[in-house]
């Protein structure tokens, strides 16, 4: 009788913990989401480019051709979004989250009125989708891998034939 009061305890202890630990880890992802899409929305959508300083960690990795590292160099790429369109839209379709990874859906749109990395303003409009996997430690942004169709892309700036 009392081994099977301590199995039960034990169970029931083990029970509790990895209940504990699930719960933690949603609190985690639901977190992250809702940090990860204000970020997004502010450097974006209304051009806040700053947020990055404490959004990011300082070693963020930006999984891109050729690789980013840092903050400065990031928050460069970003601002050709920024100075280069204008109109910008910036909408996360769908995003999900589980502990200190997420994945989002979005769709970018705007009007090219500016310089975006060295290509003149063309003046024409762009609506391209994408895929972001990110990853982040302690509320910041440690790593991003985009996924978008640049061959589109480029074919609404006009600079590829349709």
């Amino acid at each position: 009788m009392k081994k099977t009061l301590g199995l039960i305890t034990i169970t029931c202890a083990l029970f509790v913990g990895c209940k504990n630990e699930s719960a933690e880890k949603e609190k985690i992802a639901q977190d992250n989401i809702k940090s990860y899409s204000k970020t997004w929305d502010l450097v974006i959508n209304e051009g806040k480019v700053d947020v990055l300083d404490t959004a990011y960690a300082p070693n963020i990795v930006l999984h891109t051709i050729p690789e980013i590292k840092g903050i400065a160099k990031s928050k460069a790429y970003y601002a050709y979004f920024v100075t280069g369109f204008s109109n910008r839209q910036f909408i996360v379709k769908d995003i999900f989250a589980s502990g200190d990874k997420l994945t989002k859906y979005w769709e970018f749109k705007g009007t090219h009125t500016g310089d975006f990395m060295g290509i003149p303003a063309t003046g024409k409009t762009i609506d391209v989708e994408g895929c972001t996997i990110a990853k982040m430690v302690n509320g910041k942004i440690v790593e991003e891998r985009d996924f978008m169709d640049n061959m589109d892309f480029m074919k609404q700036l006009g600079l590829l034939k349709q």
